[in-house]
């Protein structure tokens, strides 16, 4: 594994750079952005950086864009002097042919500039306008009309939506921004123009010939943290990249704003009406607008994509691509870019790609290859910033992971077998064939699993039992079934893209039962549109469901596993809901590997990514050390602002150890319930505790709500007269609801208590900062089910990866025989199971203490904490958090020095 550095640690010999932070950063922050700086520099290396407070966003901002400014001028200068200087022409000739290449270079760069700044100037007189206005209307409802006059609003205001803006005449406009016509006369270009001095090509041929310049790539998980980095990206002012003359700089060029570009999917892009509907999935938007595409029909056209023939395709595009460009927009603001156009912002985007500094996009778009193609997105020679890496290889692996469940098997099978008989008699040729293939795959995967359960082939529905049956299923014994390996699947997924098969048979599914619907309308004499209803679920057709896994069984065997069990289908209840099969993605290096080899270097940014020898092992294993740097940046608090302790045992000195086997006696939980309240009592405003799973959290609470012996009152109920309680639900919709309703608590100065889960959607994202989190308490270690088909698999799966890599040198140094390397390859996949749970621990810990002055006591509930396998997993900046209680991480911390070390701790913050 490659040596982690801690940034800061030696002697600070790193150059002076000027990042133009808009703060003044963190020693640590110089130190990582000078980092970050050198892997840019170097190219072909991948770096993973690890940090835990708020301003890693801004760091990687500051950093990447002023290597990348940096570079380009460099990269101009080296051209220039490549070219120009032979070592035998004299100085001045040197030197003024240097000038007219720089100029000639960047007059494209100039000129694109200038629109921006036009683009620029002309939002913000809108904007102004609008807000006249606005003001204006407000002033009049708020006092009436002044003095009773006639005049509702100033003439002046409503004037101003009638200004001209600013305007320069066509026959001279471009030609005095060229710098080589600057200062002159009409007359003056126009007699130059003749004898032939100045630009040759066209405004249109210039601007078709906008270069790929080098850009950063930058990708998160969700588009509501894109959005956060967005607004982070506003906040920093990079000077311009190219200077005429850095000793004449002016105002008007001191600042160059930053060339961004937000990626989306149809779904968020489109302003289709009839086609991006408030209940249309992403999936159903993408095959809507491939329908209109290809309709033969002008009237079904989309009105916002142009054809390639219309004239105006080219202008629209390209003030869009001014638009979008000339200030920092997100998501949002570049739809409303297609809607103030009428053009679809999803296809018109490409046309910004060119010219950008940096792209932000969500893990989808990046880390699959067909959305790359889709979108025409290189990362050739390009920088890669990956956000919240500490998702990445399980982020890899489900989007290359799908199930389908028996129900759905059956539903397609009903499906095609309706389509087959209505249609099977004018099928011909290569619709018959392919057809009855897509018949013969599903009923074969369908009558497999309806044989694994017992499932009677006319049974819609059957009671769940206790506990499914799961195991693996080979990927070969699948493909033989009923002859599947006779079919050529690569080709019939191409027959399905074509005709859109599975997009027919779901739409004549659809008017069928809407046809019945119908028909009983009449029959019960009710107006039809009211029975009339669309019955399909609007998501990804069926069968392409079905293909989508088939596809899936193509990859080499050695790469993932395919499990038989349990699924999470929303549809009816039943057991055909219940199971189905599921194809996971083991090994995510072959995935991720076309990126890291096109790219110019790869970043993995994260708040807790320890333990980082994952990344190095399973995502990495191909590249020699040479090519890794792994970064971690501590934390920007003294050590006094935190403290870290374990806890292995409660009030009454009950050990803590929330094993899966133990966790459910109720004198545990009662202990647990008792030792949160005494805690409650000495740590102030908000405190944030983290469970294992949604189910042992409802267990917990279960529990807490009953009444103490003697009718006392519950442990809930304590709780309850200690701080105001709230609990995170699963799948509740409502957590910006419980957010605000805690931090309103906290800020009344009742104090709140909140129960979150791990892995949850308070444990990432969300920022437990001053008071909404001074404690931080962790309710066991949240191991994933070892005895599960899944992690059975990937436990297998990492011990025959380094058995399989026995020749590394590494490894043959500490296995002298078979039986020493199994048990090197067993204790290797007993970190990795550890490692799981560890980065689960370290993201949920890692929400309170987000700024230098911030302070907190982080409480881990559990005896196993204390053992150096887990506590040296822990965050350094967290570890070295013990220094204020030598025996903080000891197993034989009692309760009582627990308590002691917490108020001692508050009560130092009070003075």
């Amino acid at each position: 594994m490659a040596d982690i550095e801690e940034v800061g640690s030696a002697e600070d010999t790193t150059p002076q750079r000027d990042f133009h932070h808009p703060y003044t950063p963190y020693p640590i922050q110089l130190d990582f952005m000078n980092a970050l700086y050198e892997v840019l520099e170097d190219g072909s290396r991948v770096e993973a950086y690890t940090n835990n407070y708020k301003g890693k966003s801004l760091s990687l901002i500051c950093g990447s864009l002023t290597w990348l400014r940096d570079h380009k001028r460099r990269k101009l200068n080296d051209e220039l002097e490549t070219e120009v200087d032979d070592g035998k022409t004299p100085a001045w000739v040197l030197a003024h042919a240097r000038k007219e290449k720089r100029e000639n270079a960047l007059r494209a760069r100039r000129e694109m500039e200038a629109r921006l700044q036009k683009v620029r100037e002309k939002e913000r007189k809108e904007r102004e306008q609008y807000m006249r206005r606005i003001n204006e209307q407000q002033q009049i409802r708020m006092f009436g009309k002044p003095d009773g006059s006639r005049k509702e609003e100033n003439p002046e205001i409503l004037e101003a939506e009638f200004e001209l803006g600013d305007y320069q005449s066509d026959d001279n406009n471009e030609d005095r921004n060229d710098p080589a016509f600057a200062g002159l006369s009409k007359e003056t270009i126009e007699l130059m123009k003749k004898v032939g001095y100045g630009p040759l090509r066209s405004k249109e041929e210039e601007e078709e010939e906008v270069p790929d310049e080098i850009k950063i790539f930058y990708c998160s998980r969700t588009h509501s943290q894109l959005s956060q980095f967005t607004a982070e990206l506003r906040r920093v002012h990079l000077p311009p990249t190219y200077e005429d003359d850095p000793l004449e700089e002016s105002e008007e060029t001191s600042e160059e704003v930053v060339k961004h570009l937000s990626l989306g999917s149809r779904k968020l892009l489109c302003i289709n009406d009839k086609v991006n509907t408030p209940s249309a999935s992403a999936n159903t938007v993408n095959d809507r607008c491939l329908d209109l595409q290809q309709s033969k029909s002008t009237e079904n056209k989309c009105p916002f994509l142009l054809s390639k023939a219309d004239n105006q395709r080219n202008v629209l595009q390209r003030e869009f691509r001014d638009l979008a460009l000339a200030d920092i927009k997100d998501i949002e603001d570049l739809r409303g870019v297609g809607e103030k156009l009428k053009i679809c912002g999803y296809y018109a985007s490409r046309e910004a790609i060119k010219p950008t500094e940096i792209i932000t996009l969500p893990y989808p778009l990046l880390l699959q290859k067909s959305s790359r193609e889709a979108l025409n997105i290189s990362v050739k020679n390009h920088v890669i910033i990956i956000d919240e890496a500490h998702n990445l290889m399980d982020a890899v692996s489900n989007i290359h992971s799908v199930s389908i469940s028996l129900s759905q098997l059956t539903k397609c099978a009903d499906n095609l077998t309706a389509y087959i008989m209505k249609f099977g008699k004018k099928l011909k040729g290569g619709n018959r064939v392919y057809v009855a293939q897509c018949h013969r795959l599903v009923k074969a995967l369908k009558s497999w699993l309806e044989e694994k359960y017992s499932v009677a082939s006319d049974s819609s529905d059957m009671a769940i039992p206790s506990k499914i049956l799961e195991g693996i299923v080979t990927q070969g014994e699948l493909l033989r079934l009923k002859g599947i390996d006779q079919i050529n699947i690569f080709k019939l997924g191409k027959y399905l893209e074509e005709s859109k098969l599975a997009r027919k048979v779901e739409g004549y599914t659809t008017f069928q039962e809407n046809e019945k619907l119908a028909n009983e309308a009449k029959r019960q004499r009710i107006p039809t549109t009211k029975a009339r209803k669309v019955a399909t679920s609007g998501g990804l057709p069926v069968l392409s469901h079905v293909y989508a896994f088939i596809l899936a069984l193509t990859n080499p065997e050695q790469e993932g596993k395919v499990f038989y069990g349990p699924t999470d289908d929303p549809s009816p209840k039943g057991l055909r809901a219940a199971v189905g099969l599921r194809y996971m993605l083991l090994d995510p290096t072959h995935h991720f590997k076309d990126l890291v080899e096109d790219a110019r270097a790869v970043v993995l940014a994260g708040g807790t990514m320890e333990p980082m020898s994952d990344y190095v092992n399973h995502l990495f294993p191909y590249l020699p050390p040479a090519r890794l740097r792994m970064v971690s940046c501590g934390h920007v608090i003294p050590k006094e602002n935190m403290l870290a302790m374990t806890v292995p045992a409660g009030v009454t000195n009950q050990e803590f150890e929330f094993t899966f086997e133990k966790r459910k006696d109720p004198k545990l939980i009662t202990e647990l319930g008792k030792t949160i309240s005494n805690l409650c009592r000495i740590i102030p405003h908000g405190v944030v505790v983290f469970f294992p799973s949604y189910a042992y959290l409802e267990t917990v609470v279960k529990v807490w709500e009953e009444n103490g012996p003697g009718g006392t009152p519950s442990v809930y109920e304590n709780l309850q007269s200690k701080k105001v309680v709230f609990r995170e639900a699963k799948g509740s919709s409502s957590v910006d609801d419980i957010l605000r309703d805690y931090a309103k608590a906290v800020d009344e100065g009742k104090g709140a208590l909140l129960l979150s889960v791990v892995g949850g959607k308070m444990s990432e994202g969300i920022n437990f900062s001053d008071n909404l989190g001074r404690g931080v308490i962790m309710v066991g270690l949240p191991f994933p089910n070892i005895q599960s088909a899944e992690w059975k698999a990937k436990m297998e799966f990492v011990e025959h990866s380094l058995i399989s890599r026995s020749d590394d040198v590494a490894i043959k140094s500490t296995s002298q025989s078979a039986t020493d390397l199994r048990q090197t390859a067993k204790a290797a996949a007993q970190e990795y199971y550890e490692n799981a749970c560890m980065r689960a621990v370290n993201q949920s810990i890692g929400r309170a203490i987000r700024h230098r002055n911030d302070y907190a006591v982080i409480l881990l509930l559990d005896k196993r904490f204390s053992r150096e396998n887990i506590w040296g997993k822990l965050p350094k900046w967290i570890r070295d958090g013990t220094t204020a209680e030598p025996a903080a991480k000891s197993g034989d911390v009692k309760f009582g020095m627990v308590m002691t070390g917490v108020g001692k701790f508050f009560r130092n913050k009070a003075v």
